[in-house]
């Protein structure tokens, strides 16, 4: 008599759900979303002092910057596929192995283009950690808890970007600055590139400790171990969630992009709707606050030390706006929060670029005059609390919402990946912009803002309280 028919025959175990330990396990995947944000933004404080020791051009400048995100697109289109070979902690543990590496040699980089190299590697890490975190606690969660659990991802991103931050501030104060040495030897900067082995490690015990999902054991046959992780974990009544997900094992298969196809240019409409907001999330410049900040405080006025201290401080706002976030999204609804997110950044963004346009240029850098400095400060904190409670953590729900249970797999892929190329045609075109134009940049992305608000009011519909298998 084989497996499944002997636990047939078994009582039906009804346990006690164990939500500390289940939180436990959240938290250990979510360190991969930590990774994500802490690699994402410790080169903020490395950048003046890369293009100093490298002599690099603003064009190579932005490359080097943002080469990781061309790693984090591939890492995450393999990351599924290698996880349902191999196991989602296994991924976690070569997503942290290879980062730990990234890590090193970022920190020993002797020219762009091996900083460049290793930026990528560490980007494949990022990438499948990304995909891998908010899988496996979709798997080993209740369902009751599976919002709030799956909600740790984008708080250990904001989490990871301040930490990064942090270190780098604390760096660069001990040095007297990034391209100094810190009193121990060695240049800040390659310092801030090696203090990402910490998480790496961290990340790395925690994969050998947590248990695999059941999910992908029971697709392995191994239903002894999944109902005893179930059991230990999960609680509830065991033997209805196997059957549960050997039913929704059945209905799997590979990503196929033939799914997409359709009437609006090639593709489903909804496609173009997932594509859409994940490409406004990106091209209203979020992340060249995080990527850039330090350096571009440093262009008005600031000092070296002040602008770490400032891009800490927005991180903080970026930390508690997630929360904000989290509070208000099955409330007031996904919709609301974006339209009022973007209207909040057509504001806060075009007044950066008007402050921007009263700048002197000394030295071939702009100055701000009289308290225009501290306007564009605020602007720019506000602006972070206005993407921070809408478009950063919302548009990752609505991708898991938005598409039916045929095409989601396959149209979550390419929304993704439209997202991570978004993120680097910003990033790279960011040093080039400033540098003719301040005003410029934030006026543009203030002109996306615009768009993203009337793309959301015509296009997008709202998906609160609306089952998944409702979707069209």
């Amino acid at each position: 008599m084989d497996e499944p028919t002997q636990r047939q025959a078994e009582p039906t175990p009804v346990v006690p759900s164990h939500t500390g330990h289940v939180l436990f396990l959240a938290i250990a995947a979510a360190v991969g979303g930590f990774l994500f944000g802490y690699d994402t933004s410790v080169i903020n404080g490395t950048v003046d002092a890369v293009k100093s020791e490298f002599n690099v051009s603003s064009a190579v400048l932005g490359f080097v910057v943002s080469a990781a995100l061309l790693g984090c697109a591939i890492g995450a289109w393999f990351a599924g596929p290698l996880a349902n070979k191999t196991g989602r902690t296994r991924v976690m543990l070569f997503a942290a192995i290879i980062f730990a590496i990234s890590a090193i040699g970022s920190a020993f980089a002797w020219d762009p283009v091996s900083l460049l190299c290793w930026r990528i590697i560490g980007g494949l890490a990022i990438g499948a950690a990304s995909v891998i975190a908010p899988a496996y606690i979709a798997e080993i969660a209740p369902a009751n808890l599976r919002g709030r659990l799956g909600s740790l991802q984008q708080l250990a991103i904001v989490v990871g970007i301040f930490a990064a931050l942090l270190v780098d501030y604390v760096l660069a104060t001990a040095a007297g600055g990034a391209s100094k040495s810190v009193p121990w030897g060695g240049a800040a900067w390659r310092w801030m590139f090696a203090s990402a082995f910490v998480p790496a490690l961290v990340y790395g015990v925690l994969a050998l400790q947590i248990p695999e999902s059941p999910r992908y054991l029971v697709a392995k046959r191994e239903l002894r171990a999944a109902r005893d992780i179930l059991m230990r974990y999960v609680g509830g009544n065991v033997d209805n969630k196997i059957a549960e997900i050997r039913r929704s094992l059945l209905s799997d298969r590979p990503v196929q992009l033939r799914d997409l196809r359709g009437p609006v240019l090639g593709l489903l409409g909804i496609v173009w709707v997932g594509i859409l907001l994940s490409v406004f999330q990106q091209f209203v410049g979020i992340n060249v606050i995080f990527y850039y900040s330090s350096s571009l405080w440093q262009s008005v006025g600031f000092s070296e030390s002040s602008s770490m201290l400032t891009s800490v401080i927005t991180s903080v706002t970026n930390i508690v706006t997630t929360l904000v976030a989290i509070a208000l999204i099955d409330r007031i609804g996904r919709k609301p929060l974006l339209l009022i997110g973007a209207a909040g950044m057509v504001v806060t963004l075009g007044t950066m670029a008007y402050c921007f346009s009263t700048a002197t240029v000394i030295d071939g850098k702009p100055h701000l005059p009289g308290g225009i400095g501290t306007v564009a400060l605020v602007a720019a904190n506000v602006y972070v609390f206005a993407f921070g409670m809408s478009w950063g953590p919302t548009v990752w729900v609505m991708l898991g919402e938005i598409f039916n249970n045929r095409i989601r797999a396959s149209a979550l892929a390419v929304a993704a990946a439209a997202q991570w190329i978004a993120n680097w045609i910003i990033s790279t075109t960011f040093p080039v912009l400033s540098g003719f134009s301040l005003t410029l940049a934030y006026g543009l992305y203030a002109l996306f803002a615009a768009l993203a608000f009337v793309f959301v009011a015509r296009a997008v519909k709202e998906t609160k309280g609306r089952e998944l298998e409702d979707m069209a």
